[in-house]
């Protein structure tokens, strides 16, 4: 009998709790305050000293809209709070990202919201509840989630590893996948082993410095003997590089991967965390320099979402064709500077008409060239990649 009253005293409290929140988020009362902040230095952008939990917890839920406010006087209004970039590049949101220590607010592949706004780490911030559930569609939408446990899927799936096989590319000389050295996805080991039985002799490490290196390799964890070899052969750079496109350092980061392949033999290896977004971009990069068509990037690029998420033009066509406008399509306008006249609003199938028509051997050439690669090591490079 005991049981049974505390069991509905929990009941009753869960339900009384539950009615405060709504309360709370009909009334717009939902609001963290004066929450000290810390600098996404690599990325960019602004964390929140509140957990994920800690910070749905108070009312929040992914979809909502919000308003920010620094206690410098800059302010976000009517911004998004998702659980993934879901928004137009350089636009401001709020993200609960899976893996994320603390709330993230920053402009997507943009400038650095800290640097722009002038932040300090004496600031503090202040997020309100703006609409309830005002971009949940887009939520719903885009909400996507993978496993890091090896499942149904083989190895080379659960891996995201794979050759690149464009029509001008060499047979087996470029590789691409999730990291054989960061385990925080479950993935290095297997990777380790897949990258070793394809004898790859230099890999360009898009995501980690030369310190993160080490911190890898001496975790009680760590299980990559291969890459241990190659580390200790020195055929490996380590680029350290964010998702702000447009920034010098990316692409400084981007030659140096570059040239450096063009110095060492291959086959190669390019990879990041995931071996999804940067990764996505470096390979897109060397394919378009191959004269790949866009069908060909594009089915290279989502590859890697059949294998995380099982997102097929088949099995989802609203997801597929919304990552891939807002990624592959994206950055294939950055490097071919086909955005400048551009309406971006234009239907799917003009997009991708236009798209098809660019020459992009030439124009990625072009984009590398002004990005300060040589001509020497371009040439170099070409050679050792392509037929």
């Amino acid at each position: 009998m005991k049981k049974r009253r505390i069991l509905i005293s929990s009941i009753v409290s869960l339900i009384i709790f539950l009615i405060i929140i709504l309360i709370m988020r009909f009334q717009n009362r939902v609001i963290i305050k004066d929450y000290n902040i810390l600098h996404d230095e690599k990325f960019g952008g602004v964390f929140a000293d509140i957990s994920i939990d800690e910070f749905n917890d108070k009312g929040f839920v992914f979809g909502d809209s919000v308003d920010v406010e620094f206690s410098n006087g800059n302010k976000l209004s009517d911004i998004p709070y998702y659980n993934g970039y879901y928004v137009q590049y350089g636009e401001p949101q709020v993200v609960g990202y899976p893996g994320y220590e603390y709330i993230k607010i920053c402009l997507n592949y943009g400038e650095d919201l800290w640097e722009k706004y002038k932040l300090s780490s004496e600031d503090k911030v202040t997020i309100k509840l703006h609409k309830p559930e005002k971009y949940l569609n887009i939520q719903e939408a885009r909400d996507i989630e993978y496993s890091d446990i090896q499942g149904d899927q083989s190895d080379i799936e659960f891996a995201n590893f794979r050759s690149v096989k464009t029509k001008n590319m060499k047979e087996n000389v470029l590789y691409r996948s999730a990291s054989p050295v960061d385990n925080q996805h479950k993935r290095a080991s297997v990777t380790d082993k897949l990258i070793k039985d394809v004898g790859i002799k230099y890999i360009v490490n898009l995501s980690d410095s030369d310190e993160d290196l080490v911190k890898h390799i001496n975790k009680e964890d760590f299980n990559s003997p291969y890459f241990l070899s190659l580390y200790e052969e020195n055929k490996i750079v380590a680029l350290s590089m964010s998702m702000r496109f447009e920034e010098t350092s990316f692409s400084n980061s981007l030659i140096k991967g570059l040239e450096k392949m063009a110095n060492n033999d291959g086959p190669y290896l390019v990879h990041c965390v995931e071996g999804k977004d940067r990764t996505g971009f470096v390979i897109m990069v060397l394919e378009a320099l191959g004269g790949a068509t866009y069908q060909e990037m594009v089915d290279d690029y989502m590859e890697t979402y059949k294998n995380y998420y099982g997102i097929t033009l088949e099995s989802d066509k609203i997801k597929y064709n919304t990552i891939k406008e807002l990624n592959i399509d994206f950055m294939l306008r950055y490097i071919t500077g086909s955005d400048e006249n551009t309406d971006l609003k234009k239907e799917l199938e003009n997009i991708k008409t236009e798209l098809n028509k660019i020459d992009y051997e030439a124009k990625t050439r072009e984009f590398l060239l002004s990005k300060g690669i040589s001509e020497k090591n371009l040439e170099i490079l070409k050679e050792k990649l392509y037929n």
